[in-house]
């Protein structure tokens, strides 16, 4: 790819000190920690940058993509075609925040033949030079299904044979390759081309037989594999975009979305007859051109384009041309309005519609994602699916430590846990939260969507000025959530009481506190500092520590009266109970 470079170019967004070519090329916006915002392609890259700062761009996302970024670097490129390459590329490696992206982070999977002597079949995302491909399948599992009924059917070859007799796979029927019968090879993967192509009647006529003979012996185990077995050929063949030598007349695109919810879909036909559909769910951003461009250049980089596409918005000049470029001749895109063409289109729609329906269900049947969704509309928050929560732990000074969890759509992330050792002399927990805080932003690559403090109105404060000081005070939210009433503390909002409607923040603060309470009971155990008020069930390093405070020490503990200790911030009469109980037993 013929790219200018790759000449970087870095300046302040600033309308006014914009001074680009007009060239085509790729832009990106960068915030101030080098975080790529958002990735553009362009014609003119002058008058497309340029538009984001005018009143023409409506979109949404633009004023709040203008005032989260500090930079936009360009590249130039020799033509649109190679902005347009250049920026899928760009999507896949920056994921950026207010793109749409493809919700796998992966290349889709494709069923492939080899361009070899006695070819092999293979499931990959990156298919071999001259292969023969099937694909993209948004389903895997009914695509390696496949690969395994064709082995057992037909005993085609596989990434893992190599060619040598006597062979585990050809022991067991799963290979009949060359070190079998080189001359039948041929056929055998010309049927499995065949099958592959659309022509799988003989293949799902054998599975039905072995089924109705499974039922007839009673073997309904066996019965019920074959029936799946069909299924899985049913659902894979269904999802096939074929090779294009072979057909692609037409294709219709349709689109729906709920949110940030999307699906774009691709149906087709052949003939006017709908041989079948592929669908590809999007994280939506809120601009349809980018979401269906996104897909397109997803979905035709392998395949040859049809020669007419049917489209739910007009594109851009630089995409029809990569079409066209893509299928070696003129590609009619068209956006019909009326006729069968717009029926056809329409019908994609109610595919794409039925579809994002499917994944919206998917989705909000997650209690951990219902949760955190229902707690970011709450608090007028764009997302919760991210969430890092901190809190601390000592006892009179001794084995101060804190810890760190994370929550990933509303679910503990106990990958990303963390856990520190206070290396400064600070005794109260507001200075050991703001060293924890400032080491953990330091080696951050991704900012979360809250960071939630175990802590009340100064917590906040301190930790939020720490933050500004080092220019990440509007990165992200903060908040800090007081166990006294559930009160959570915002910056610049008023205080409120959390109901179970926040029940996401709730877990994250308790779990952080459970979280820290282990290590540091851990940590006491290793140094022999280990306290025998640990022994009472529900009393952790906090309340030990709010209990040596109000009473002087372990002596005056001992000789308090049960309601003396029930008075005792964060403790309560029935943990008194247990408290004065096991001192005096």
């Amino acid at each position: 790819m013929g790219v200018d470079l790759y000449r970087v170019m870095p300046m302040a967004v600033n309308p006014d000190s914009l001074d680009l070519p007009r060239k085509p090329g790729v832009y990106l916006f960068k915030g101030g920690d080098g975080r790529v915002n958002y990735v553009g392609k362009a014609t003119n890259l002058r008058s497309r940058v340029g538009s984001y700062f005018g009143s023409s761009d409506k979109r949404e996302m633009v004023p709040k993509l203008i005032s989260k970024s500090d930079d936009i670097e360009i590249i130039v490129t020799q033509n649109p075609s190679e902005a347009l390459i250049l920026e899928r590329q760009l999507i896949k490696k920056y994921k950026p925040k207010y793109n749409s992206l493809l919700k796998d982070d992966k290349s889709f999977p494709y069923i492939c033949i080899t361009d070899e002597k006695y070819p092999r079949i293979e499931y990959t995302r990156h298919p071999r030079k001259n292969s023969r491909i099937w694909g993209p399948f948004p389903d895997a599992g009914s695509a390696k299904k496949v690969i395994h009924i064709l082995r057992t059917q037909f005993g085609i070859r596989d990434k893992d044979c190599r060619g040598k007799d006597g062979c585990m796979a050809s022991h067991i029927g799963l290979c009949k390759g060359p070190c079998v019968n080189p001359e039948g090879y041929d056929d055998i993967v010309n049927t499995v081309i065949s099958v592959l192509d659309g022509n799988a009647g003989v293949l799902i006529e054998a599975l039905q037989q072995e089924m109705d003979a499974a039922s007839a012996k009673f073997d309904y185990e066996n019965a019920a594999q074959k029936r799946d077995l069909i299924v899985a050929v049913n659902t894979t063949l269904s999802q096939q975009i074929i090779h294009s030598r072979f057909y692609q007349e037409c294709d219709a695109v349709g689109f729906s979305s709920d949110g940030e919810v999307a699906v774009v879909l691709i149906l087709h036909t052949q003939d006017g007859v709908i041989q079948g559909q592929v669908s590809y769910p999007v994280i939506h951003r809120g601009d349809i051109l980018a979401s269906v461009s996104l897909v397109l250049s997803e979905h035709y980089l392998n395949h040859r384009p049809p020669k007419t596409l049917l489209v739910p918005i007009p594109l851009t000049d630089s995409m029809n041309v990569w079409l066209s470029e893509r299928r070696g001749k003129k590609v009619s895109i068209r956006n019909p309005q009326r006729g069968e063409l717009a029926k056809l289109r329409r019908m994609a729609d109610s595919n794409a519609e039925i579809q994002a329906t499917r994944q919206v269900i998917n989705r909000s049947g997650s209690l951990g994602q219902a949760a955190a969704d229902q707690a970011a509309k709450i608090h007028g928050l764009e997302s919760l699916d991210h969430i890092v929560c901190f809190d601390m732990a000592q006892i009179q000074g001794k084995e101060k430590v804190g810890a760190s969890v994370v929550f990933r759509n509303g679910r503990p992330s106990k990958k990303e846990y963390r856990t520190y050792q206070i290396k400064t002399e600070v005794d109260d927990d507001l200075r050991m939260m703001q060293e924890v805080v400032g080491r953990w932003m330091k080696n951050q690559k991704e900012w979360p969507d809250l960071l939630l403090l175990d802590g009340g109105e100064t917590h906040l404060k301190h930790i939020h000025s720490m933050l500004t000081t080092h220019g990440l005070g509007d990165r992200f939210s903060i908040a800090a959530l007081a166990k006294k009433e559930e009160t959570l503390w915002r910056p610049e909002v008023d205080s409120v009481k959390l109901d179970r409607k926040s029940r996401v923040l709730v877990y994250a603060r308790d779990e952080a506190h459970r979280f820290v309470n282990t290590y540091h009971r851990k940590r006491r155990s290793k140094g022999g500092l280990k306290s025998p008020l640990e022994e009472v069930e529900g009393l952790g390093a906090k309340k030990i520590q709010s209990l040596l405070r109000h009473f002087g020490g372990m002596k005056g503990i001992e000789h308090a009266t049960e309601a003396q200790l029930a008075a005792t911030p964060g403790i309560g009469r029935a943990l008194a109970q247990r408290i004065f109980t096991y001192l005096h037993a």
